[in-house]
């Protein structure tokens, strides 16, 4: 009785998508496109996750955090891990108990600043400053950002440097794939 039941209900199911594909092939023709999205994590949390492994850093179990907040903010998602890659490698310098990776308001030479409740906030506080602070009033490259964010010409290709690095890491794929009929 269960097989009958399961060779029902396949046919149906069969039926149901022959007919759709079908219909779907005689509206657009027989050689029409489908986009089919994979359906797998994000490759961009993948990186980040082996980069600050490779770095050994305390910020690698927040790499999911950092592309969350990069979307949220519309930045690139490379770019406030670079800069806590720059400023302090990966969160490994920072004054204590500060979970300031980034240099975030703390002078040229100073010992202390702004302290961060965790790294999950720091990297929220970040974000957001890059976005309001900096991209907002008309920064657009990161140049244009490390003129107004660090003392040091030499800052911009610093964080250049890390966000090369990332990029190393990363492995290229494909969000969608192509079926024809």
């Amino acid at each position: 009785m269960k097989k009958l039941i399961t060779i029902i209900v396949l046919s149906i199911l069969f039926g149901i998508f022959t007919d759709t594909v079908q219909a779907m092939e005689q509206e657009a023709g027989s050689a029409a496109h489908f986009p089919i999205e994979r359906i797998k994590p994000d490759e961009r949390i993948k990186t980040l996750k082996r980069v600050l492994e490779y770095y050994d850093s305390p910020l690698e179990s927040y790499a999911e955090h950092f592309v969350v907040e990069a979307d949220r903010y519309e930045l690139d998602w490379r770019l406030v891990a670079a800069i806590s890659g720059a400023e302090s490698a990966f969160g490994k310098h920072i004054p204590y108990g500060s979970y300031n990776a980034w240099g975030w308001g703390i002078p040229t030479g100073a010992q202390s600043g702004i302290a961060f409740a965790d790294w999950k906030k720091g990297i929220s506080t970040v974000s957001s400053g890059l976005r309001k602070n900096y991209y907002n009033r008309g920064a657009q490259t990161v140049d244009d950002v490390g003129r107004i964010y660090a003392a040091s010409k030499a800052w911009p290709s610093h964080v250049k440097f890390f966000l090369a690095q990332i990029n190393t890491f990363s492995i290229p794929t494909s969000k969608t794939l192509q079926v024809t009929l």
